[in-house]
């Protein structure tokens, strides 16, 4: 019987999930469960004026839990910024983390463990399964409904000087437990919550096709496009009730889990050069690639059949519709997120031209995320993505 007045969701996974509105207030237990004794908490200075930052300290403090604080961690956060951190836990003796905000805070808090239990650069864990040592537990609280960094086994750490993203995994980077606690994701300003909504969607309908998918990971992204469609629909019309805020957030959780178990494809390696470049927001620019990418991806008849299957299986279609009728319905779906989102506005209002393609198309080319496609996506169909989007 559940006794503590929040749900687990019954996952028997790596990372203990809880959910519930005000579980936030269960992190000193969590912390004692881990044999935490003193805590770092990562987060940024958004998060702090939010007030989530001194509300997670108070809980500590009520508990006797001695916490330290940093909060200079940029969007993006790099290899200087997990560097400076993990120093601060070092001097501190940090024996727990606490990673309190967006996936970039998330992300941190793993960067910063992983240099803490295993030395060196957090360049020499850019790659897969390069963890020897036991990590420290670390805790995540998402504040935004997007990345599903809580319960991913990789952290994103850009390399500052050449910016560069690093994608470091392995499994003992998976958070040990996370918080998703809907009343933290209700102080987001309406860009980042239409942002990170279409950030989640995103990785529900690029997951599902991956080369790497499982049966789990396309149950996973089959959930958290069926719950997260409805919810990023109202949050993009303006809600800013807890209960949809909730299932934006639990569908977040489960495309991280798909996410996880399959990878993405290439409209992630079409997306980090816009951002990484020009700056438009990770959630736009995934989201208003994506369109392109599943496309291009569905003409291949075994890709269409899953974007056909899910569309059946969400209503979108009748049981006794086409593959390219579910395909054309998905895409029309995601453009119509763009629009609301105002994703597809900021896209336009970029200084993007032609001329910018072919620099764009090599830079994706080089993006981890390409093997994963389910089609082999060289330069030229970098480009033709790319073209796609600007003639619009």
């Amino acid at each position: 019987m559940n006794t503590t007045g929040f749900d687990t969701l019954g996952w028997d996974l790596p990372t203990r999930v809880l959910f519930g509105s005000g579980c936030i207030s269960r992190l000193a237990n969590e912390v004692n469960q881990l044999g935490g004794r003193r805590v770092l908490l990562v987060s940024d200075k958004g998060v702090a004026d939010a007030g989530h930052v001194a509300k997670a300290q108070a809980i500590l403090d009520g508990a006797e839990i001695p916490s330290t604080l940093f909060l200079d961690i940029q969007e993006n956060p790099t290899d200087v910024d997990v560097g400076r951190c993990a120093e601060v836990a070092r001097q501190e003796g940090s024996d727990i983390l606490v990673g309190l905000g967006g996936g970039s805070a998330m992300d941190a808090a793993k960067g910063t463990n992983l240099l803490l239990t295993q030395g060196g650069r957090i360049q020499d864990y850019w790659g897969m399964d390069k963890v020897v040592e036991p990590m420290l537990p670390l805790i995540a609280i998402p504040t935004t409904a997007g990345t599903g960094s809580e319960v991913q086994q990789v952290a994103l750490i850009s390399d500052a000087r050449t910016h560069q993203k690093m994608a470091c995994g392995g499994s003992g980077i998976r958070p040990t437990t996370a918080i998703l606690d809907p009343d933290l994701s209700l102080s987001q300003p309406a860009e980042v919550a239409c942002s990170t909504a279409l950030d989640a969607m995103t990785h529900a309908l690029e997951s599902v096709v991956t080369k790497t998918r499982t049966a789990m990971s396309q149950a996973f992204s089959g959930a958290a496009f069926r719950l997260g469609y409805p919810a990023a629909t109202q949050i993009l019309n303006g809600s800013t009730d807890s209960r949809v805020r909730g299932e934006m957030l639990k569908a977040a959780c489960y495309a991280g889990l798909a996410i996880d178990h399959s990878m993405l494809g290439a409209a992630h390696s079409c997306a980090n050069p816009l951002t990484q470049g020009y700056g438009l927001r990770h959630g736009f620019a995934v989201g208003v690639m994506l369109p392109y990418v599943m496309g291009f991806n569905a003409e291949d008849p075994s890709v269409a059949a899953i974007y056909g299957d899910l569309a059946r299986t969400s209503g979108l279609i009748p049981a006794e519709e086409s593959d390219k009728k579910g395909v054309g319905v998905l895409v029309s779906i995601v453009e119509e997120l763009c629009a609301k989102s105002g994703a597809r506005a900021a896209f336009e209002a970029l200084d993007v031209s032609d001329g910018d393609v072919a620099q764009l198309a090599r830079a994706a080319a080089q993006q981890w995320t390409a093997q994963f496609n389910p089609r082999i996506v060289d330069i030229p169909d970098f480009e033709n993505l790319y073209r796609l989007a600007l003639v619009r």
